[in-house]
């Protein structure tokens, strides 16, 4: 009880400006820390808006995003349409080699979609959610840890001085 009152009458002296506040970060340091909030929204908010373009659903194997995927569903109606009408019928063929293409778009677009998940979506994802919060809580640790060190030092400064008052009148006696 007494250190939590010690520590909240040092942070009020740090904070009125009466007690020494020490800095333990650069200039540099100082303006990234700034930035860092703004970081975080804006790889959130990418992250969001990117994650909603994919069409395939995320997270998932190839087969199951070609299953969910529009273009694989026209692709496969237009091969069974082929089947249909039979593979001399200019219609059929035409269908045919219609379906075999759209069935080669799906397929690419699920590697895109794929790749830009490995390289793009998740390493936001664990900035904006993992990196940044670390970053965060080491932060407040890191301040919580300079406020024990002033506190200290307060204290020793303060023991010290009452040390050196008593100190010659105990040799008089």
């Amino acid at each position: 009880m007494k250190k939590q009152f010690n520590r909240m009458r040092q942070l009020a002296n740090q904070t009125v400006g009466r007690a020494e506040k020490t800095e333990v970060l650069s200039e540099d340091l100082l303006q990234v820390e700034k930035r860092l909030e703004l970081v975080k929204q804006v790889s959130h908010s990418t992250h969001k808006k990117l994650t909603a373009c994919l069409q395939g659903q995320q997270g998932v194997d190839v087969d199951k995003k070609s299953k969910k995927l529009p273009l694989t569903t026209l692709a496969q109606c237009m091969v069974e349409g082929a089947a249909v009408l039979g593979d001399e019928s200019l219609l059929g063929k035409m269908l045919k080699l219609c379906g075999e293409t759209q069935e080669k778009l799906a397929h690419e677009l699920i590697l895109f979609e794929l790749t830009i998940e490995r390289d793009v979506v998740d390493p936001l994802y664990d900035l904006a959610e993992v990196e940044i919060p670390n970053i965060q809580k080491q932060r407040k640790h890191l301040a919580k840890l300079v406020l024990d060190m002033d506190s200290a030092r307060t204290r020793q400064q303060n023991f010290l001085f009452s040390f050196s008052v008593k100190w010659p009148f105990e040799w008089e006696c």
